[in-house]
């Protein structure tokens, strides 16, 4: 029997990030397609029984959870600095850059193949708009991984296209995409939780994007574009919490940060959104645009190369450079086409056409079909 080991400490780490969610729908497709002779295993940094339980049910037909003695910190640390003994020999694969990569043999039954996954390109291309400690685990790791990694994969052309220009991975490097997540469905109590987390009732709509708050340019942008739309409110959503305080600094109360979401909860924000906006300039994680075309939203974006990779035609691009004017090309942007009926209708129904180019089973075919080929 052939092992392909995936390391899932996003699921304990962030469980409802998008991150989490990229890691899950994977491995579950690659339980699901998993060639005769193989099965598919979990390695998972130490954490509480509760999470290795909820990883067992959520992902049935793992063979065994491989669970290292070192807790998520302590052994990033340990994989930064290479120390990278992991149980067994056989396929590791990483759905991020969090990977045993050190020196192995690339042949023979006991040797190991690694191959991990490149979500963004920001901290090269733009390093000041993510937090220092992120930056040089990040820089660390793909280096690392230019050294030591049998593959290296990447959602987008435009995220492979930033790594090839900086770094020696040859023929390394695939394009794999991702898919919107499998565990957001429209749920029958949606208004209901939409007024429990505040949203503004259907009747007055409001404008979704996510985003890590004081990270990324493109939401102060948005903020600013929003005092030119007097009517409207936007709900922010993302992977981190909103800072302390961070009310303060939001304009008229019509910003309503609300962090990660449970499952249930993000599907009704989805569905009572009247539209979603991605106004990063540095842009290269497109899982969030992917949940919002799949629940037919019409999108506003910029013209982040991963963003316009993504939606192709079914968005509306807002040019993003860097002189002034991009807060009111946005507001510009937005009101067009909340004022014209007709469109926003078109978006929507080019999102619903838009994602079905995205399979989770054809991503977890070709990760099969890459460890085949190493």
């Amino acid at each position: 029997m052939t092992a392909l080991r995936v390391i899932l400490d996003e699921m304990t780490t962030a469980p409802n990030s998008a991150a989490a969610r990229y890691a899950e729908d994977l491995t579950r497709q690659l339980i699901a397609t998993a060639p005769s002779g193989a099965t598919v295993a979990g390695i998972v940094s130490a954490a509480p029984e509760a999470d290795y339980a909820r990883i067992v049910e959520l992902l049935p037909g793992l063979t065994v959870l491989h669970k290292s003695p070192l807790a998520h910190r302590e052994l990033s640390a340990a994989w930064r600095h290479g120390i990278t003994r992991i149980p067994g020999g056989g396929m590791v694969h990483a759905p991020s850059l969090f990977a045993p990569l050190g020196r192995h043999e690339r042949a023979g039954v006991r040797g190991i193949q690694v191959a991990v996954t490149v979500h963004d390109a920001t901290p090269w291309t733009d390093p000041e708009l993510v937090a220092p400690r992120v930056v040089a685990w990040n820089q660390a790791m793909v280096k690392r991984a230019e050294r030591f990694a049998d593959a290296v994969i990447t959602q987008t052309h435009a995220v492979a296209e930033v790594l090839a220009e900086r770094f020696d991975f040859g023929d390394r490097l695939r394009v794999i995409n991702g898919a919107p997540s499998s565990r957001l469905h429209p749920v029958v109590d949606a208004a209901e939780r939409r007024e429990r987390l505040g949203l503004p009732a259907p009747s007055g709509g409001y404008l979704l994007t996510w985003s890590s708050l004081g990270r990324r340019d493109g939401l102060g942008a948005l903020i600013v574009a929003l005092d030119m739309l007097p009517e409207l409110t936007l709900v922010v959503i993302g992977d981190d919490a909103p800072p302390e305080g961070s009310d303060a600094a939001l304009p008229n109360g019509r910003v309503l940060p609300l962090g990660p979401l449970e499952d249930d909860d993000l599907a009704a924000v989805l569905e009572g959104a009247e539209l979603f906006v991605q106004p990063g300039r540095s842009e290269s994680v497109g899982l969030a645009l992917l949940d919002a075309l799949a629940f037919g939203l019409p999108v506003i974006h910029s013209d982040a190369p991963s963003l316009v990779e993504i939606a192709a035609e079914a968005g509306v691009v807002v040019p993003g450079d860097r002189s002034d004017g991009y807060s009111e090309r946005l507001a510009d942007a937005i009101r067009e086409l909340i004022e014209d009926a007709a469109r926003l209708e078109r978006l929507s129904i080019a999102a619903s056409d838009r994602v079905r180019a995205f399979s989770w089973r054809d991503s977890a075919e070709q990760v099969w079909r890459l460890h085949a080929e190493l």
